[in-house]
């Protein structure tokens, strides 16, 4: 009966694109009358464009997921039967609605906490800690329902740990830090019009159709349909922001969205159990976040934003950039900047009074140092073509890769 509360879940979230795509324009000057705004730097007259619009949109998929936690379980066979012949109570699948209701709260505290950081403009040390405390009710249902700490190791690894190794607490730690990198990883890969809700799509669409894969070759049934139930809905969502987020952008999505985005992937990632899959479908935020490594721990001066700069004159994109000493970096900095130079991953100007300057350690900026000043339009369309590649490898090491390591021996 799971095919017919999948089917309500999916008129739910066409429901829930229609009212989305309504609600936008209508709530567009409510915004800006609360100062929700924000100029749009890359464009001529730079125009005020309400932002944090990520609220609105996480409160319509909570309302649709609300509407829909009855469904699976008045269609559940076990449920269903007690409903009728007053069975014992003890055969309703409490496990399964816990785990809707863990899910469902920690995307809520998420939604919530990423307008105060729009609001607040809360520290990056507050960004790092609020994700961990929003996933406790996760990881307490895995504990409860689960506790699987057990990690099958790889061919080549067998011979040294055994076919699987129990890891523990380690488990629930790597749980916790997956959580705090999908919510803050679509934010550091943010900045120009439509790439925060772009690039979630297409990791949406990519765990449906893994889901689906999963679902035809039968394994994990219940976590595959649990991790349907959520993307469907996020989305039809999504894809009605990405209407009006798209160059040019009538709205902004603000932190709020990232954290909502992020916060859904590891709550599908986690009590679906396919947390190492997910990671595949980030492979774009994981390049981006180790390019950006030298400047976020602060190896190399970081500038409070590092957006391209625009170009009035030529409506393009150009690298922003950064200026620094060699001499006055510590060694680690000196070496991280070094191996990029040799590398040609990032751009390099000596100035005559020995003053380096390069580019900002950002995906976008690298894409500007590889094919130089682009129109933001188009380097959006590279980084979500980009996605789409990743998604593609992602899906060839899960399955003819992950076939070959994990072979039975």
């Amino acid at each position: 009966m799971s095919g017919v509360a999948i089917a309500i879940n999916a008129a739910i979230s066409v429901a829930a694109y229609c009212m989305t795509v309504r609600m936008i324009p209508r709530f567009r000057e409510m915004f800006i009358k609360a100062n929700l705004f924000g100029n749009d730097l890359c464009k001529k007259d730079k125009p005020q464009v309400p932002e944090s619009f990520g609220v609105l949109i996480g409160c319509v998929f909570l309302v649709s997921l609300f509407l829909f936690i009855p469904i699976p379980f008045a269609f559940d066979e076990a449920a269903a039967t007690d409903a009728i012949t007053g069975g014992k109570p003890d055969t309703f699948p409490h496990d399964k609605f816990v785990e809707l209701i863990a899910a469902l709260l920690s995307i809520c505290c998420m939604i919530f906490l990423g307008f105060a950081d729009d609001v607040l403009d809360l520290r990056w040390r507050h960004k790092l800690l609020l994700p961990t405390i929003a996933t406790l009710p996760l990881l307490m249902v895995y504990y409860v329902n689960y506790n699987s700490t057990t990690v099958i190791m790889p061919n080549f690894a067998r011979n040294l740990f055994g076919t699987s190794l129990n890891i523990g607490a380690l488990y629930y730690v790597f749980m916790g830090m997956l959580a705090v990198f999908c919510t803050n990883a679509i934010n550091i890969l943010a900045g120009i019009n439509g790439l925060e809700v772009g690039q979630s799509l297409i990791i949406a669409g990519s765990i449906l159709v893994f889901n689906a894969i999963e679902l035809l070759l039968g394994h994990q049934v219940d976590s595959h349909i649990f991790s349907i139930y959520f993307m469907l809905p996020f989305l039809a969502t999504t894809l009605a922001l990405w209407k009006f987020n798209k160059y040019p952008s009538q709205v902004f999505v603000g932190d709020t969205y990232c954290y909502f985005a992020g916060m859904t992937f590891a709550v599908v990632g986690i009590l679906g159990h396919f947390s190492k899959t997910l990671l595949l479908f980030f492979l774009p935020q994981i390049l981006n976040f180790l390019y950006s490594t030298p400047q976020l721990f602060h190896f190399v001066p970081c500038p409070r934003h590092r957006l391209p700069k625009y170009d009035s004159k030529t409506d393009l994109l150009h690298i922003s950039t950064t200026e620094f000493r060699l001499d006055d970096l510590n060694a680690p900095g000196r070496l991280m900047v070094t191996v990029l130079r040799n590398l040609r991953l990032i751009s390099w100007h000596t100035k005559a009074d020995g003053v380096v300057r390069t580019n900002n350690f950002t995906l976008i900026n690298f894409v500007l140092v590889v094919f130089g000043p682009v129109h933001e339009r188009v380097v959006t369309q590279m980084l979500m073509g980009f996605q789409v590649l990743c998604t593609l490898i992602a899906l060839t090491i899960r399955y003819p890769l992950a076939n070959y390591f994990y072979a039975k021996t």
